[in-house]
């Protein structure tokens, strides 16, 4: 991780460790949509680690959120993790796209996979790197509440309740 130090004081960084007894959650995953034409971002955290089924529960939401703007298409730019390229995800968007036209209601979604290893293609990459810099506290551990709000803050957008796992992975 990359951050700034103070004047005249080197960026000491020390492992911190968790008692296996801490509530806090173990992961926290953050999902984003940068929107360039607003220069806003659209931010959800899940507690746990990104899979397919929280992917298409972001989708959605972000679909319902552009749709009340008054967007009709996404061209979503993302790499090739595998939550992004799964078959549950796939075929989400698939059966998604194919309502909106068969309603003529909603936001279509074409999603456009990045080639491998070039992050720098991808818009929100830099929004990611500087806000993970403010977010940072090389000192000591921050709650998952904190980190989500730190980084809500840091990207200048509504904190919005969590995602849900789905409850087989649970």
């Amino acid at each position: 991780m990359q951050t700034w130090a103070e004047a005249g004081r080197p960026l000491r960084q020390v492992e911190q460790t968790v008692a296996s007894d801490d509530p806090d959650p173990k992961a926290l995953a953050c999902y984003g949509l940068y929107l360039p034409t607003e220069e806003k971002v659209l931010l959800r955290f899940v507690e746990g680690r990104p899979i397919s089924g929280v992917t298409t529960q972001f989708l959605a939401w972000c679909s319902e959120r552009l749709a009340a703007r008054g967007k009709t298409a996404l061209l979503l730019v993302w790499d090739n993790a595998g939550w992004h390229i799964s078959h549950e995800v796939r075929r989400w968007l698939r059966a998604h796209n194919q309502r909106v036209k068969r309603t003529g209601q909603g936001v279509r979604i074409l999603s456009c996979l990045l080639p491998s290893h070039s992050p720098w293609l991808n818009p929100i990459e830099p929004k990611w790197m500087h806000g993970k810099r403010r977010v940072h506290e090389p000192d000591r551990l921050l709650m998952a509440a904190e980190v989500a709000e730190r980084a809500c803050a840091a990207l200048n957008c509504p904190y919005e309740e969590h995602l849900t796992l789905p409850k087989q992975v649970a």
